[in-house]
């Protein structure tokens, strides 16, 4: 039996100390057919001399400018030829076999597109992490949260979540997808710069009968912030208007219109919210988010595909609102949810 050939395709911008940090790991992963590629994005710290220089088995690819998460991943996976490209943040260290046990579980379910692997903290290897943690879903409204993970409260690991789960996206801190499936897919969407690139991806492949799937029996240590903080009011600005696309492309047309007008009003509540603590910056960004979301109306209309599956159907998704569980029942853990999806 041919092992499945995989590509570990790690993007880097201006990132040689987090390589220097973490590359060393990776370069230890245990798995038989595999590649390991540096992409990087116009970089201007030494990355690539310094990859080049100590690690010469590893492929660079270098792209002439800053594409942003997803066009970067977009040009450098063109020329990339593997059965299964493992898109790899650069702040990620990895313990030897973290790759089998997802590709054993993607082999064996042609209708699996993408999986992640489980995600923790690498600060602190008892905590999730708070972008991946145990798989994505989403809410009644379109907003992303994760297993082991509701706004600022991140649970511990304590084998809660080690169960094989089909979910609605899996982060693109460590995302596992068949090659077939992203060209099917067209790849990430280069409008999105980053953020929330990777859901929209998800959700294009479930609209198209694919499953996303968690695999619990790998792990890998996510150190997170390693290109925007939280904080940070293009980060703000991303998030929200990033959602709003995602929201109008992969919605069915009865319901996207509506579901994005109550959005429009949540947005606001949050953006009020921010002028109250004094981050004007953030609530700027919302302002601006809207602003441009609606410019492009129409050309992300164009990007609707043909089919879409209504949303109630699809594995991992929350049937209430996950502002009201966590900020007025006061839910903190995932499993008090009541989700059986």
């Amino acid at each position: 039996m041919t092992t499945a050939s995989v590509a570990v395709v790690i993007l880097n911008w201006n990132g040689k100390t987090l390589l220097e940090r973490f590359l060393p790991s990776v370069v230890q992963s245990s798995y038989p057919n595999l590649q390991i590629i540096v992409g990087d994005n116009a970089s201007t710290d030494g990355s690539v001399a310094f990859v080049s220089e100590n690690y010469p088995n590893i492929q660079i690819i270098e792209n002439d400018h800053n594409y942003g998460f997803a066009g970067g991943y977009n040009k450098v996976l063109e020329q990339v030829e593997a059965d299964y490209f493992v898109l790899l943040n650069s702040d990620l260290e990895v313990p030897e076999n973290w790759i089998q046990p997802v590709i054993d579980l993607m082999e064996n379910d042609w209708e699996i597109a993408a999986a992640q692997p489980k995600i923790k903290w690498q600060k602190d290897k008892t905590k999730f992490e708070y972008a991946g943690a145990a798989g994505g879903y989403l809410d009644l409204h379109c907003l992303p949260f994760c297993r082991g993970r509701l706004f600022d409260t991140v649970e511990d690991d304590h084998g809660q979540y080690n169960d094989v789960k089909e979910i609605f996206w899996a982060s693109g801190a460590a995302l596992f997808v068949k090659s077939e499936c992203w060209k099917i897919s067209g790849g990430l969407d280069t409008d999105f710069f980053a953020h929330m690139e990777e859901i929209d991806l998800c959700w294009r492949l479930k609209n198209l009968g694919y499953k996303i799937m968690y695999c619990p029996d790998a792990e890998v240590y996510h150190l997170g912030g390693g290109t925007l903080n939280a904080d940070n009011p293009y980060k703000t600005y991303l998030n929200f208007r990033n959602n709003l696309i995602i929201m109008q492309k992969n919605l069915p047309l009865s319901d996207a219109y509506f579901r994005i007008f109550i959005r429009f009003f949540i947005d606001f509540v949050a953006l009020l919210n921010f002028v109250a603590k004094g981050k004007l910056d953030s609530a700027m960004s919302i302002s601006k988010a809207h602003f441009h979301f609606l410019q492009k109306l129409s050309i992300n209309g164009k990007k609707r595909a043909k089919h879409q599956i209504p949303y109630h159907k699809h594995a991992g998704y929350y049937s209430s609102s996950i502002i009201y569980a966590y900020f007025i029942k006061k839910i903190r853990f995932f499993n008090d949810l009541g989700i059986k999806n």
